[in-house]
C-alpha cells in the first residue's frame, strides 16, 4: 500500500474552457495528495468556479484530462465522482427538511446501504457540530450552520476529495472562524481544495495556494513560500513558460532582474509595489509566465535586495 503523503487523489492537466470565443480556463493543472489543502485563489471571474465544476464532473472540459485517484474523469465519470465531496457556491440545502432528512437524503444518493447510512450520519454530524441540532428545519439554522449541514452532505459518503466552492462568503466573523477550523479538521483526513478570494483564508487552512486571473495560472507554490514572498523585496522566482529578461523587468513594481537559470530569475520590487496577486496577475498579463515557485533570497553581490 502506497505511503499516504505519496497518494494522488488528483491529478488534472491541460484544462481547458471556452464558452463560444471566451477562454473561462486556460490550460491549468494541478496535482493534490491525500492530507493536503490546496487554496485556490484569486478575484471574482477568474475562472475559479469554473475549474471546480470541472474537476467535480459536473461541466465538461473543452480540453485537458482529470484523474480522481487514478479513475479517469472522462472515460468512467461514476466512478470518479463517487470520490468527490462537492459544496458549491450555493449550499445544495432543502430548507422544508430538518438535518437528520437531509443527510438522510444526501446518505441515499450517495449509495450508502441501509446498514452503513445511521453510522455515517451520526459521525457527520459530530464532525461537523450537528449533534444538538439534528430535528431542527434547514430554513431555521443561522447561515453558518446552514453551511455546516453543506459540508456534512459533501462529506457524508467519506470521500477521498473534498472541494469546497467559497464556503465563508456571507459569514460573520464568528462562524468563519468556525468553518476555517472545520476545513482544518477535514485535510486530516481527506484531500481538501478550498475556492476563495480571500489571501488570509488561504494563508489560515491551506499547505499550497494557486492563484487564478482570467482563466489562467499566475502563481503556484506551498503557503510557507508564499510567505517568505510577501515578506522580502527580493525573490528567486522559477517560472513556468519564462520570459525574456527585458520582459519581466518591465512588469511594474519591478526594479531589478538577474537571470539564474534558464528558468529561475532573481528579482527585486519597489517598496511600493502592488500585493502578490496583483503582482503575479500583471506578470502573467505583461508575459505569460506563471510563477511555479519564489523563495526569498538573502542580500549577496549575486542578488542584492534594494
Amino acid at each position: 500500500m502506497a505511503d499516504q503523503e505519496t497518494v494522488i487523489t488528483i491529478s488534472a492537466h491541460g484544462l481547458s474552457r471556452n464558452f463560444g470565443a471566451h477562454a473561462a480556463v486556460n490550460n491549468i493543472s494541478l496535482e493534490l495528495r491525500r492530507g493536503e489543502v490546496l487554496g485556490f485563489l484569486g478575484p471574482n471571474g477568474a475562472g475559479k468556479t469554473t475549474t471546480m465544476q470541472m474537476l467535480t464532473g459536473n461541466l465538461a472540459p473543452s480540453a485537458g484530462t482529470i484523474s480522481i485517484c487514478g479513475i479517469d474523469m472522462l472515460e468512467r465519470p461514476a466512478a470518479a465522482k463517487a470520490k468527490i465531496g462537492y459544496l458549491p457556491e450555493t449550499p445544495p440545502i432543502y430548507r422544508e427538511l430538518n438535518v437528520d432528512e437531509y443527510l438522510t437524503l444526501a446518505a441515499k444518493l450517495h449509495r450508502l446501504s441501509k446498514l452503513r447510512r445511521r453510522g455515517a450520519i451520526d459521525e457527520v454530524k459530530q464532525r461537523c457540530g450537528l449533534t444538538a441540532v439534528g430535528g431542527k428545519l434547514i430554513g431555521a439554522l443561522s447561515k453558518g450552520f446552514q453551511q455546516r449541514v453543506g459540508i456534512a452532505q459533501a462529506i457524508v459518503h467519506d470521500p477521498d476529495v473534498v472541494i469546497l466552492d467559497e464556503p465563508t462568503v456571507g459569514l460573520d466573523p464568528n462562524q468563519i472562524r468556525e468553518i476555517r477550523s472545520l476545513i482544518r479538521e477535514l485535510g486530516g483526513r481527506h484531500s481538501v481544495i478550498l475556492s476563495t478570494h480571500i489571501l488570509p483564508e488561504v494563508e489560515a487552512v491551506c499547505d499550497r495556494v494557486q492563484i487564478m486571473h482570467h482563466g489562467s495560472l499566475v502563481y503556484s507554490d506551498t503557503i510557507a513560500a508564499l510567505r517568505n514572498f510577501q515578506s522580502g523585496r527580493t525573490v528567486l522566482l522559477g517560472l513556468l513558460r519564462p520570459p525574456s529578461i527585458a520582459a519581466l523587468a518591465a512588469v511594474p513594481g519591478v526594479a531589478a532582474v538577474e537571470d539564474v537559470s534558464e528558468r529561475s530569475s532573481c528579482c527585486t520590487w519597489r517598496p511600493t509595489a502592488t500585493p502578490l496577486m496583483r503582482w503575479s496577475s500583471a506578470l502573467w498579463s505583461r508575459t505569460g509566465a506563471c510563477i511555479a515557485s519564489a523563495r526569498g533570497k538573502p542580500r549577496s553581490k549575486k542578488c542584492s535586495s534594494i
